[in-house]
């Protein structure tokens, strides 16, 4: 007889990957507040998380692909547009990010000439990634609250009576 493994909730697991992911974007948005070791860590992590965030939603991304110019939703389609404009603006924040690096890539052993061009085109670009991120968090506003209340409020709050 083969045991069953409890599959995680898959709704309570984007939860916590895009609670986290927020949260070091928030963070890493403040070099000032976290310092540069700290800012340069936390988006190479946060890099990471992105991609885990990709691969978990990966069958809607090929879906909405296949679907793009045929029968789908017109919120599917915006949002698989403001998806793609996130990630190639986090794929420049990130080069970018390590072509200026101080502290990660130095530690490493690696030296890389970052000039005024990159620092701009980094600053740049993660001002875009708010204005992208607020969209992001807008257009997905309902699924949040509704599962915010389902997974961290309602463990929270004392069972009512029945009756």
């Amino acid at each position: 007889m083969q045991k069953k493994t409890k599959q995680p909730n898959r709704n309570k697991l984007n939860l916590a990957i895009d609670l986290a992911i927020f949260l070091a974007f928030l963070v890493a948005m403040a070099p000032r507040f976290s310092g540069i070791p700290i800012h340069e860590w936390l988006s190479i992590a946060f890099g990471a998380a992105i991609v885990t965030h990709l691969l978990l939603h990966w069958q809607w991304i090929i879906q909405v692909a296949k679907r793009f110019f045929g029968k789908t939703q017109w919120s599917a389609r915006i949002n698989y547009l403001l998806n793609i404009l996130l990630f190639i603006d986090t794929t420049v924040i990130i080069f970018t990010g390590l072509m200026i690096s101080q502290s990660a890539l130095p530690l490493l052993g690696i030296d890389v000439a970052g000039g005024g061009s990159w620092r701009r085109l980094h600053s740049l670009s993660a001002d875009f990634a708010v204005f992208l991120t607020g969209l992001h968090v807008a257009l997905h506003w309902q699924w949040i609250v509704s599962m915010t209340k389902r997974f961290v409020i309602a463990p929270l709050s004392p069972s009512r009576p029945v009756g």
